[in-house]
């Protein structure tokens, strides 16, 4: 009787486990639909393995782990990225942290704030037609270059180094920036021009299909600046704190993956983000950005590298005097 008894209040149990697990596992599942990630759309100046880490984050879904839904639209010049954040086309903007600058002095209100670096040098290189044993920037006298968009970031970073090295970039070459960013390559191709600089893969590509020789990097003459970096309104960084904290853990944890693992590894990964470009092409543009440590260790710049890029502008005559690094510059706390 007492074995019966015992059998019974062990069944008892079990039916109660075994319905409070069914329970707490749709509560669970019930409370997990229930979260909602917040919607973003984000505005990048180009599509080039020169923000590898930015699409590491996409790939690997820390957006989502942050409970962001990350939608990512091209704008094709910084100037194109900040009418998108400031028309609300866009939320947050990648491009030269030159733009919250022009922005910022043309007197707008609600002006733009970088919260985030992706990149911390120029990612241009010096293409050549001809090939060079000993390559010196002095090679580039009396040559026709098709430099980038007249007053960003690009141009400003080669003419600087160009000055830096003791030439006059106005008077001892001929730099055409008439040329879109998008077509720059395949106007090299087609004939034109001595050099070109260009950003990878397209540099990489050009190279591999017999058309031109990676001489230099710009990015290793310019020196450390806030190079590429993440914008936003005033207003929505002060209404969405929470929001740009994550945006920013999620590119760190981006700049982390690209710093803890080998070339293929991280070309593995983002190589969907480039479906014209082979494995090979993209392991080989990887190295080339790592090897002139083109991506900072943490999201946040000094306000020593944002005046380096300051005083890119003034030389380059597009900006009369600095503007204070507290002003555009948002602290993430």
């Amino acid at each position: 009787m007492k074995k019966k008894i015992f059998v019974y209040c062990l069944c008892i149990i079990m039916i109660f486990i075994i319905a409070s697990s069914v329970l707490f596992s749709k509560t669970a599942t019930k409370e997990s639909k229930n979260i909602t990630n917040d919607k973003i759309t984000l505005t990048e100046v180009a599509h080039t393995v020169f923000y590898a880490p930015l699409y590491v984050s996409i790939e690997k879904n820390y957006f989502k782990k942050n409970h962001l839904d990350v939608e990512l639209i091209l704008a094709n010049g910084a100037d194109k990225v900040a009418s998108t954040l400031l028309s609300n086309d866009a939320q947050i903007g990648l491009s030269g942290a030159e733009a919250t600058i022009y922005v910022y002095n043309r007197g707008e209100k609600n002006y733009l704030q970088t919260f985030s670096q992706l990149t911390q040098k120029d990612g241009s290189f010096i293409v050549s037609r001809e090939k060079y044993d000993h390559f010196t920037l002095d090679d580039l006298k009396g040559k026709t270059i098709i430099g980038g968009r007249e007053a960003g970031m690009p141009e400003m970073t080669l003419e600087y180094a160009l000055r830096k090295n003791g030439l006059d970039p106005r008077k001892d070459m001929n730099i055409d920036t008439s040329i879109a960013f998008a077509a720059m390559g395949g106007t090299f191709i087609g004939g034109y021009g001595d050099f070109v600089t260009l950003f990878e893969p397209t540099a990489s590509i050009v190279e591999k299909q017999g058309y031109g020789y990676v001489v230099e990097s710009v990015g290793s003459l310019g020196g450390i600046v806030p190079y590429t970096s993440f914008s936003a309104r005033k207003d929505y960084i002060q209404k969405n704190p929470k929001i740009i904290k994550e945006f920013n853990d999620s590119i760190q944890m981006g700049l982390d993956y690209v710093h803890t693992h080998s070339d293929k590894e991280v070309a593995s990964v983002i190589l969907k983000q480039f479906p014209d470009s082979s494995l090979d092409e993209i392991v080989d543009a990887v190295s080339r950005y790592r090897g002139i440590e083109a991506w900072p260790e943490t999201t946040q710049f000094s306000e020593e590298s944002f005046n380096h890029l300051q005083d890119i502008m003034i030389e380059y005559g597009e900006l009369p005097e600095k503007v204070s690094y507290q002003k555009l510059f948002y602290q993430i706390k």
